[in-house]
C-alpha cells in the first residue's frame, strides 16, 4: 500500500462586514493586532468597506477599502492582514478581487494602494493586474511602492 500524504484542504469564506457592529469591530481590531503587531496604527474601521475571511468559522484575515483622498472616484486598499499560519493560500488576492467588485458597484474607476518592504504583497499586486505609479503627493514612506488598477473606463 502506497503512503499517502494527507493535506488539509482550506476552505475560506470572505464576506463584507459592518464594522459599526461591536463584535465585528472587535474582530477587526484583534486581526489587525495579530497581523500588524505594532508596526501600523489602527485604521478608522468605521469608515469605508471591510471584509473578514474565516476558515471553519474562525476569523483568519481581513481587508479594507476607504475613499482615496488622491482623486475622485478612487478607492484606497488600506489594509490586508492575514494570520501567519494562513499565508500562502491566495487570501490577499481574493480580497483584492472583492475590493475591486465593491469598487465597481460603488461607481469607482480606480483602486490604489502601497507596499513598503513587502515583496509578497508587491507580487500579489502584480499578479492581480496592478501597476506601479508615482503619485503627485506621496502618502507613505520614502521607500514605499505605489500601486494602481483601473477597474472601470
Amino acid at each position: 500500500m502506497a503512503n499517502r500524504i494527507m493535506r488539509r484542504e482550506h476552505r475560506f469564506r470572505i464576506r463584507e462586514v459592518d464594522a459599526c457592529e461591536p463584535d465585528v469591530l472587535d474582530t477587526l481590531k484583534e486581526l489587525h493586532t495579530q497581523t500588524f503587531l505594532d508596526r501600523a496604527p489602527f485604521p478608522d474601521f468605521e469608515a469605508g468597506h471591510w471584509w473578514i475571511a474565516t476558515e471553519l468559522g474562525q476569523p483568519v484575515a481581513f481587508a479594507g477599502m476607504v475613499a482615496s483622498t488622491m482623486a475622485t472616484g478612487t478607492g484606497y486598499l488600506s489594509r490586508v492582514g492575514v494570520l501567519r499560519e494562513h499565508c500562502g493560500h491566495g487570501l490577499q488576492r481574493r480580497f483584492m478581487r472583492a475590493v475591486e467588485q465593491r469598487g465597481r458597484r460603488s461607481g469607482l474607476y480606480c483602486i490604489v494602494s502601497d507596499t513598503t518592504g513587502n515583496v509578497v504583497s508587491a507580487n500579489n499586486f502584480i499578479r492581480c493586474g496592478y501597476v506601479l505609479f508615482q503619485p503627485r503627493r506621496p502618502w507613505a514612506w520614502a521607500s514605499s511602492l505605489y500601486w494602481r488598477k483601473m477597474i472601470r473606463c
